[in-house]
């Protein structure tokens, strides 16, 4: 059972780690604001989960405590990502709007 345990905790950091990479290499590479925001809220998060799962269950194999710090950390991320993302593109959607107007006006209607 505890090899189980060990090949589940190991393809979950590998399953984390490369989604990470995936929402990383998005940030940096993807054309707009919009795009580039997606990328990390996305695959960053889901990889980030099963980085947090794995230690959820490699931790709580050995203390005996169920992890309840990482549930903690899990519930935090989940909860505060999306909602960062949409303030985010709140933001940007006012501040483009804001451009549009003032360009508007500059050309004179």
């Amino acid at each position: 059972m505890a090899m189980i345990l060990d090949l589940l905790v190991a393809f979950l950091l590998l399953a984390g780690a490369g989604f990470t990479l995936l929402g990383s290499i998005g940030l940096a590479r993807l054309p707009d604001f919009f795009m580039r925001l997606h990328g990390p809220t996305k695959a960053t998060t889901l990889g980030v989960g099963a980085l947090v799962l794995a230690s959820l269950l490699h931790v709580g194999e050995g203390e005996g405590t169920g992890g309840l710090r990482e549930l903690a950390i899990t519930l935090f991320l989940f909860i505060t990502a999306p909602i960062t993302a949409h303030l985010l593109s709140k933001a940007a959607l006012a501040e483009a709007r804001r451009r549009r107007e003032a360009q508007a006006a500059k050309d004179g209607g």
